[in-house]
């Protein structure tokens, strides 16, 4: 690797570690921290697991290829994240830098990419193409999920990025499949 690519990089993860602690403050509002928490605690699939379910009880079934590309996705996504964070081993944030509040409880020691994020994206788009009308909801809700991480101080802006990538490529690759 080069010396500008090196210091290259070196400049993105410092600004990615400043922009982390600068959003990470805004949890000592415990507003804002027992808000994304919650939103957070939807993320764990809580709230994905009652989307599906109420799909299938609502639409009956004509949701089982929506519910069934979601389920595979999602376990397509679970097993791609697993292993890219085994590969990386990249530390959270908290665990790096003192002044990140930790607010949330974390699943695992490592950040890249952002699971949360990544099955966020991977079950908003699929739902999308079948239910567009879910938008109103979905949208914001997985914008919050991937901001929740960061307020938390559970992943960097990469981390959040990186998942949301992937999830999206996972989704797009997913239909071309099925």
């Amino acid at each position: 690797m080069t010396y500008r690519m090196r210091l290259y990089l070196n400049r993105m993860h410092k600004l990615d570690s400043n922009v982390c602690v600068a959003v990470n403050h805004t949890s000592h509002n415990r507003i804002v921290r027992d808000g994304f928490r919650l939103v957070s605690r939807l993320g764990d699939g809580l709230f994905w697991y009652a989307l599906m379910l109420g799909l299938l009880l609502f639409m009956g079934t004509a949701a089982l290829l929506p519910v069934g590309h979601m389920a595979a996705t999602g376990l397509i996504g679970t097993l791609l994240y697993k292993w890219i964070k085994g590969k990386t081993l990249r530390p959270r944030p908290y665990a790096v830098r003192q002044e990140i509040f930790l607010s949330g409880t974390p699943l695992d020691k490592f950040s890249f990419p952002s699971g949360h994020t990544l099955h966020a994206v991977v079950f908003s788009t699929v739902a999308l193409s079948y239910y567009p009308q879910l938008a109103i909801i979905l949208m914001p809700l997985t914008i919050l999920i991937a901001l929740s991480r960061v307020v938390l101080g559970l992943h960097y802006p990469s981390d959040v990025l990186a998942g949301a990538l992937i999830g999206a490529g996972v989704a797009g690759l997913s239909f071309l499949i099925l």
